[in-house]
């Protein structure tokens, strides 16, 4: 009797090692996936490249040395003076530089030429004291929710930058410039807006775009900015 319940115990450990080792090639054969899958909070990371599209801080331009006043003279007075060094103008340049709480932005009318479209960024003195542009401004055009369209603009070769003092009421003009889409090919969207921070500046001011489509990606979808020169490029 004894030895019929020593045989019935060593039955029954056998039969749970058995139940087991089963259990364990049943979760083998499900991949290894013994429970349910635990959920992971997180943020959807950004649909572009464009994460804070409307911050114009990083496209606030800063004179280069590059580039030749080509405007009409008839809003202030453009200099060659002044210096620049390491991408920042001298504290006495600094001193009389307009500020953008000073200044309106507007876009002049398109002037097309050999399939481009070229259009003046005017920037005019509001306040009361004479102040200073130099350089090229910093440009983003934005859909109605302010999300940036397209890329950066890129910066003109080709011409020094001048100093351009603005008396009050005076104005300074930069072209924007851009392959005409129909000849280009490149993809198109309609911006709301254009940003236009001024040279040296932070803070943007906001434009309404009236000028339709602009290029965003594709084929010669660059947008350029030259540098700022005397007048409102009329």
């Amino acid at each position: 009797m004894a030895h019929t319940s020593q045989s019935l115990r060593r039955g029954a450990a056998l039969l749970a090692s058995t139940v087991a080792a089963l259990g364990l090639l049943t979760a083998c054969g499900n991949g290894g996936q013994g429970k349910s899958p635990e959920s992971v909070s997180g943020t959807a990371a950004p649909a572009t490249g464009n994460a804070s599209s409307t911050d114009t801080s990083n496209t606030s331009a800063v004179p280069s040395g590059t580039g030749s006043p080509s405007a009409s003279q008839t809003g202030g007075s453009a200099t060659g003076g002044g210096s620049s060094t390491g991408g920042t103008t001298t504290s006495s340049a600094a001193s009389t530089r307009c500020h953008t709480s000073e200044l309106t932005a507007s876009v002049g009318g398109n002037n097309p030429g050999a399939g481009q479209e070229n259009f003046p960024i005017v920037l005019t003195n509001t306040s009361g004291r004479t102040c200073t542009v130099r350089g090229y401004p910093g440009a983003a055009f934005v859909n109605a929710a302010g999300t940036q369209l397209g890329p950066d603009p890129q910066r003109e070769s080709g011409s020094t930058a001048a100093t351009v003092t603005l008396k009050p009421g005076q104005s300074a003009w930069a072209g924007l410039t851009f392959s005409n889409p129909e000849i280009s090919g490149a993809k198109t969207a309609t911006p709301a807006a254009l940003l236009v921070t001024p040279p040296d500046e932070k803070d943007s001011l906001k434009v309404t775009w009236k000028s339709g489509a602009v290029p965003v990606s594709g084929n010669a979808s660059s947008v350029r900015l030259g540098v700022f020169s005397a007048g409102t490029g009329v």
